[in-house]
């Protein structure tokens, strides 16, 4: 399934939030600083869906807080 991601780098409160409009807010910790905001990303929403972070890839807004991500739920 693909889902629209609005990231917030350097938060005081790390965190994933699904917003009424299906989009989804995720604060993390680390800056946005080569790839470490986009790891942590990776590393939040596959806490937050229950899969592993291999089956979540950033498929548009590499460089931006707006990113379309794709998570492959398998059989989870």
């Amino acid at each position: 399934m693909r889902i629209t991601v609005y990231v917030t780098p350097r938060a005081r409160r790390p965190g994933v939030e699904r917003r009424a409009d299906g989009t989804f807010h995720v604060a993390v910790a680390a800056p946005q600083h080569e790839g470490e905001a986009n790891a942590a990303v990776v590393a939040a929403l596959a806490d937050h869906f229950g899969v592993a972070r291999g089956r979540i890839r950033i498929v548009r807004g590499h460089r931006g807080r707006h990113k379309v991500v794709e998570v492959d739920a398998g059989s989870a």
